[in-house]
């Protein structure tokens, strides 16, 4: 098959096509004809060679996303069946024609979708599933404040936090992308280059502050994010893209009764991201099929474009999702 490797640790131009082996499969997983692939800041970070894959999974062929055709299954599969059109969250390897992945983790393509939306579903909606809602107990009717309101996190939590019956904020970083944002359902964009976003969600919320924080930012962030909170709030961080040091007020922690918590998703087991799928299926997966949260495509690149694809990412112009395609 073919594939888009990590040649060696450096700029986007390192990724490359060339032949690999057939994945193999287990009793317990599906071999998927990739149509396409998500493209996420991991996959930048391992490229960089940050980002080590774990054990088990491919070392050299990025990707965490796909959609595409079931075309063999385990001996233990009992609910997916060759021929079947699906997305799924993968542990590396979805750069590649071929990927092989555990039944648990695969969610069938909503209604109305192609391939392409498809594909930018899962790492996206499986993380803001499991820090949103699951670690940051997100309710309806209280308020969230996604950093990156533009970015692939970013427009899948500011509709599914809606859908859910949340209020959402969000920051972005120019006048065009928090236009997209408030569009797309937030509430308030905040320009972080020209406001401060602490500030702002004071003023927004009349002191209050908003009750769960998804941060990808860390560094000078954190205690501004602290500020933000209102009292028995919740900071998620799932990044730190300004660094993981850091200072804070630990009085603010106590005086407001805060919880500061945070996860990676790509090391997890079989099993935890086996039930965020299902929890998406039964939660989320409805308003796709009915149109109320739609997949946001700011790209499509053919997969040995590979490179260009991340240059775009790097550069941070984009609003949504970018996606690799295997048909093109």
């Amino acid at each position: 098959m073919k594939a888009i490797i990590i040649t060696r640790p450096g700029l986007p131009e390192v990724l490359q096509i060339a032949e690999r082996a057939m994945p193999a499969y287990t009793d317990d997983e599906v071999l998927i004809k990739v149509a396409a692939t998500g493209v996420n800041r991991p996959d930048i970070a391992q490229r960089k060679g940050h980002y080590p894959p774990p054990a088990g999974a491919p070392q050299d062929i990025p990707g965490l996303e796909i959609a595409g055709t079931i075309t063999h299954i385990g001996a233990n599969v009992t609910h997916l069946k060759v021929g079947d059109e699906v997305c799924a969250l993968v542990t590396g390897g979805g750069y590649a024609e071929y990927c092989n992945v555990p039944e648990g983790q695969c969610l069938p393509i909503p209604q109305g979708l192609s391939f392409i939306e498809a594909a930018s579903l899962p790492e996206t909606f499986f993380t803001v599933w499991s820090n949103v809602f699951d670690r940051g107990r997100l309710q309806p009717g209280e308020s969230l404040l996604i950093h990156g309101g533009s970015s692939g996190i970013g427009v899948a939590g500011i509709q599914m936090a809606k859908a859910m019956g949340s209020i959402v904020y969000v920051t972005a970083g120019s006048d065009e992308k928090c236009k997209f944002c408030e569009d797309l359902g937030a509430a308030k964009a905040i320009n972080y280059k020209t406001e401060d976003f602490e500030a702002a969600i004071k003023e927004t919320t009349n002191g209050k502050g908003v009750n769960v924080i998804l941060d990808m930012v860390g560094g000078n962030y954190t205690p501004r994010n602290l500020q933000a909170l209102a009292d028995d709030g919740r900071l998620v961080m799932i990044n730190m893209m300004e660094g993981k040091d850091t200072q804070v007020d630990l009085s603010v922690i106590l005086r407001k009764r805060l919880t500061i918590t945070g996860s990676a998703l790509r090391p997890r087991s079989v099993e935890f991201k086996s039930a965020i799928a299902r929890a998406l299926q039964k939660n989320i997966w409805p308003f796709l099929a009915s149109g109320q949260i739609k997949p946001v495509i700011n790209a499509v690149f053919a997969a040995e474009k590979a490179a260009d694809a991340h240059a775009l990412m790097e550069s941070s112009r984009h609003i949504g999702k970018i996606v690799l395609s295997f048909d093109a």
